[in-house]
């Protein structure tokens, strides 16, 4: 496809940003290596306009082991054991497919958390909606509210993990954008953790889990733009998840991670195999080699373009040692899962893909991940309101307004969501939902953690 103007608009390019593209290849791209920089310098994986204040955030202590740049972060609680626990945000997708977006959301959080190597053993949600009552938007304020729930619920339960808390809000501004963040916990040891990078030059690309289709094209792009009208013709954009198959795919991970035959291993989350790749090969400074007619796929005809940039849930990426494959697909094949050498990490730092033969992206990993775009964007004070003399209230019926009051959608019991999650699978929980905070036993350290 010819790039014009059009093309890298529609792809959320800046004209700054595709000329620097040109520069960093020293040619024009091809359609597949646009796609690759378009998702890679989306806000949602390089954080270009929030990156700079992250930032600022405090990120060390005595008892961090991991903390901003991998998949999780991890924190020592005594014994050699240490809880790993990542938050995230699965806002637009949740607009468009309620169930799906959340519980695509469970299922990704999930994966950032075992693919380090760690059990989860819980999860937790903060969603935001707009009021159920709103004359004019509560019809689909609760629609997205029971399918958010539901798909939480959904992926949770199916999956074997507790649900054990949160917080749930309404208010007139989230009518048009809710928002749907998800934690999960994991504990691991400290001599078990692993890392997404691609070290040692030869060492065997493998691809596990589910097959490729063509769901979830664009999810990141689509993630770090605004809203329109045409916000529900997105929905091909929006990824189906397997909570059953995800689980399968937990089990034969911690089983491979124990061969210790694993290198590295990272989750083809937002932006799918371009992501894992080139962030691996960039963190580990080296490049990777894939060729994407090896890539299991579920659908005909797929073009380069779309098996990177598919976001197909339940996959990982692993990196192993050279000599040691059969040991690893023995274990997924024994799991029902598919496990394929799709390349190997080289030497040279590039992301290259080849498919049916030919390169149809050459790219430097670290230009992709770590060197992507930081901007400063302008920003001012929010604006303050004078301070008010409080409301005088001559009320004629006190019980009228109690009644008003305790059925606040703020205020009442949220029984009716968390009633939907199994906050009680896997026998840790102490203190579940509903009170100021969730406790889970840790039976292998001996510990407890609030939440």
């Amino acid at each position: 496809m010819k790039i014009t103007p059009e093309v890298i608009k529609a792809h959320q390019l800046t004209d700054d940003e595709y000329r620097r593209i040109v520069e960093i290849l020293g040619r024009e791209p091809t359609y597949t290596e646009l796609g690759i920089f378009s998702v890679m310098w989306s806000e949602h994986c390089s954080y270009k306009s929030s990156r700079l204040h992250l930032r600022k955030l405090p990120t060390r202590g005595p008892r961090v082991l991991q903390g901003p740049g991998e998949n999780a972060g991890v924190v020592d609680i005594g014994g050699g054991y240490a809880i790993v626990f990542k938050i995230e945000s699965h806002n637009h997708p949740s607009f468009i497919e309620p169930f799906q977006g959340a519980a695509t959301g469970v299922g990704g959080i999930l994966r950032d958390v075992f693919t380090m190597g760690a059990r989860p053993i819980a999860v937790m949600d903060a969603l935001r909606f707009g009021p159920l009552r709103d004359p004019h938007f509560g019809w689909r304020n609760r629609r997205i509210l029971e399918g958010v729930v539901g798909g939480i619920a959904h992926y949770g339960n199916c999956f074997g993990v507790p649900t054990v808390g949160g917080e749930t809000v309404f208010e007139e501004c989230y009518s048009h954008n809710p928002l749907v963040n998800v934690f999960a916990l994991g504990v691991a040891r400290h001599d078990e953790i692993f890392y997404a990078r691609a070290h040692g030059v030869g060492n065997p690309v493998i691809y596990v889990g589910a097959k490729t289709g063509r769901d979830g094209i664009h999810g990141a792009s689509m993630a770090s733009a605004e809203f329109g009208e045409d916000a529900y013709q997105k929905r091909p954009n929006v990824q189906v998840g397997d909570p059953f198959l995800e689980k399968l795919l937990l089990e034969a991970c911690l089983e491979a991670m124990r061969t210790g035959a694993i290198v590295g291993i990272q989750d083809m989350g937002a932006a799918g195999l371009t992501c894992s790749t080139c962030e691996m090969g960039s963190r580990a400074g080296t490049g990777i080699e894939i060729e994407l007619d090896r890539v299991p796929q579920r659908e005909q005809a797929m073009t380069a373009y779309e098996i990177m940039l598919s976001e197909s849930q339940e996959r990982m990426l692993l990196v192993v040692e050279k000599g040691r494959e059969q040991e690893v697909f023995a274990i997924f094949r024994k799991w029902g899962l598919d496990a394929v050498a799709i390349g190997e990490v080289t030497a040279d730092g590039m992301l290259r893909v080849k498919h049916h033969g030919q390169v149809v992206a050459e790219i430097p990993a670290r230009a992709l991940a770590e060197e992507a775009p930081v901007y400063d964007r302008p920003y001012t004070e929010p604006y303050r309101t004078a301070p008010m003399d409080p409301p005088q209230f001559a009320s004629q019926d006190l019980a009228a307004d109690l009644v008003a009051v305790i059925t606040s959608e703020n205020l009442c019991s949220k029984r009716w969501i968390w009633e939907q999650y199994d906050y009680m699978v896997r026998t840790n929980t102490i203190v579940g939902p509903g009170a100021d905070a969730a406790v889970l036993r840790i039976k292998e350290a001996g510990v407890a953690v609030a939440m």
